[in-house]
């Protein structure tokens, strides 16, 4: 059993084994960073890299259309994360646009500005040291006589070559109470706002306690009033938020944002400024992938919507998936290939995914046994392999911690071939509920 002290709890995601597409040298390889399989579809993803990276993408989107359980979704994050650890990733469903509060356009707008990054460097005056010294000065509430407030205090700033005391006012020192600030911290206050932040405790400072959650940190150097660089990666929704508060960027290192319905103007006068950043070299623009799935649930208005937003300047990746054959476009009664207008559909790269085989769905398997820590013994890998084929390769990858638990009853550290049957027969798949409920059919109508 693992001691208290020592637990840590994990989530382990649907897709946090996924780390790229598997690709070197523009040919995808049969088992790599997380994926197995789905070689075509992986080297025209590859392509699609190739093409963003080279700004070769301007209004075009990609279709990932295939049946259920092909990774789809896995692609589409693959593809985020193969251009950079920043990149923004939004996944969200077709149905999510649909609300009793906010305006479809809405929705996607926020999701489509969501998806694009904007790394932001800001110089600003600060003053940075140890705190050598603090004094702060109490007196009574003016509407409350028995509480006493912090009115004013000093502190003596050091570093390794200066050292200078200050007389601070009541908010300052208000904020450095409520933070945790005493002697032998390291804090920065900016010049402009007052804002504190306190950086960690300096490494030469007393101790205080044996075991402590402090960051240690060096004594800071030079003059203690200095130029200081932030460097923050913020989407456009963000400084949209921020536009429509009246904040500065600084703010959002030291303080949350309120939501507030955001007007055209303001995305506008935010857009502009981005640009003229961007031109200035204060910032760099990180396009990010916006994924939709189960496409075919927007409806004509959204797709009409999508195809505009497609050709702005500041436009995300758009990765579109979908498993419908032929459906009717929602709020039409025109039936359309996945269920999506066709001038939208000229507008797509579809990559095609295909079901795996029985080899690559034990190849699956087995990373999703080492991503949630199920040690399989070989013949339970193969009747859950035989399960994946027989009914599917997600309901085969759900009994993996269910069987882990049985096992574990059980006092047992491997998964065998019975954990695996009673997990199957605990929980069913689709199919065998589908004929369970089929046989009382004629008992629900009566």
């Amino acid at each position: 059993m693992i001691p208290l002290s020592s637990r840590r709890f994990e989530r382990v995601g649907a897709h946090s084994h996924i780390l790229g597409l598997g690709v070197r040298d523009g040919e995808p390889l049969l088992v790599a960073d997380g994926f197995v399989g789905q070689i075509e579809a992986r080297r025209a993803a590859w392509v699609v890299v190739q093409m963003i990276k080279q700004g070769k993408m301007a209004g075009r989107g990609i279709l990932l259309a295939g049946p259920p359980g092909t990774g789809k979704t896995a692609l589409a994050v693959a593809i985020a994360r193969e251009l950079g650890e920043d990149t923004p990733f939004v996944a969200i469903s077709g149905s999510e646009i649909y609300s009793t509060e906010l305006k479809k356009t809405e929705v996607l707008t926020r999701a489509l500005r969501s998806a694009i990054g904007v790394r932001v460097r800001e110089y600003r005056r600060v003053y940075e040291g140890m705190v050598k010294k603090l004094e702060v000065k109490f007196d009574r509430h003016p509407y409350n006589p028995w509480i006493q407030v912090p009115v004013e205090g000093s502190i003596t700033l050091k570093t390794t070559n200066d050292e200078r005391t200050f007389t601070i006012d009541g908010s300052i020192v208000a904020e450095m109470l409520e933070k945790g600030v005493n002697e032998g911290d390291i804090v920065w206050i900016d010049e402009e706002t007052g804002r504190v932040h306190k950086v960690g405790r300096a490494q030469s400072a007393e101790r205080r306690y044996d075991l402590s959650s402090s960051r240690l940190v060096e004594l800071p150097k030079g003059p203690i009033l200095k130029d200081k660089e932030f460097v923050r990666t913020l989407t456009l929704y963000e400084l949209d938020l921020m536009q429509s508060r009246g904040s500065a960027i600084f703010s959002l290192l030291l303080g949350g944002m309120e939501e507030r319905e955001i007007s055209i103007e303001v995305r506008r006068s935010v857009d502009e400024a981005v640009k003229k950043w961007v031109d200035e070299e204060r910032a760099d623009l990180l396009p990010g992938v916006l994924f939709i799935d189960d496409v075919h649930m927007l409806d004509i208005e959204a797709f009409s919507f999508l195809s505009r937003a497609m050709e702005s300047e500041l436009a995300p990746i758009l990765i579109l998936a979908s498993n419908r054959g032929f459906a009717k476009i929602r709020g039409t009664d025109y039936e359309s290939p996945h269920g999506m207008p066709l001038d939208l559909l000229d507008r797509l790269l579809i990559i095609e995914t295909r079901p795996y085989t029985k080899d690559e769905i034990r190849e699956i398997l087995k990373i999703r046994a080492n991503e949630e820590k199920v040690e399989l013994e070989d013949d339970a890998l193969e009747r859950l392999t035989e399960v994946g084929v027989e009914k599917s390769l997600r309901y085969a990858v759900q009994l993996l911690t269910p069987a882990k638990v049985l096992a574990t009853q059980r006092k047992a550290q491997r998964v065998s071939v019975q954990d695996i049957e009673t997990a199957a027969d605990l929980f069913v798949s689709v199919k065998e509920s589908a004929v369970h409920l089929k046989q009382y059919e004629e008992a629900f109508l009566k």
